[in-house]
């Protein structure tokens, strides 16, 4: 089986996020999307608010699955059994960002690989931080998140 990992924050799940999965499918058999949990970061969504959207999003999709992990990601990535890293790539800013950490997985877990996806040019522009922010000033994120994590943040805020 084919087994990628995409991990992250997620803090909120965006429509460039689940562009990514959706295109990284039929790439593979199953596709973990991995919440990194970070005690000491204060997000917008807690956890299992995270894991509980994105679930949603993927609720009629057998191939992809939602967890939450801490810890480096290749140690995830080996606990699942899978061999493919899935990273989205925006800009050559995110392109030396991901490199530096893909080539340092690939010496603490060599036989796992790094995939890139380059986002898609209308997506480019999307970013956690930006939803976050537009959120905390009051502002619409109706077209940067899927509805149903939608749902989710309005339930929180």
């Amino acid at each position: 089986m084919k087994i990628a990992v995409f991990p992250g924050s997620f803090d909120p799940f965006t429509l460039a996020h689940k562009d990514l999965v959706d295109r990284a499918l039929p790439l593979f058999d199953k596709i973990y999307i991995a919440i990194g949990v970070n005690s000491s970061k204060k997000g917008l969504l807690d956890f299992e608010t995270r894991k509980k959207a994105i679930t949603a999003v993927y609720k009629d999709e057998s191939k992809v699955i939602v967890e939450t992990f801490s810890g480096l990601t290749v140690d995830y990535c080996k606990k699942v059994n899978a061999r493919y890293i899935l990273r989205g790539l925006r800009n050559s800013t995110d392109l030396d960002f991901e490199n530096a950490i893909a080539q340092n997985n690939l010496v603490l877990a060599p036989e796992i690989e790094t995939f890139f996806l380059l986002s898609k040019a209308d997506k480019s522009y999307i970013s956690s931080t930006i939803v976050r922010d537009i959120l905390l000033h009051g502002g619409s994120v109706e077209t940067l998140v899927p509805r149903e994590v939608l749902t989710f943040i309005n339930s929180q805020l």
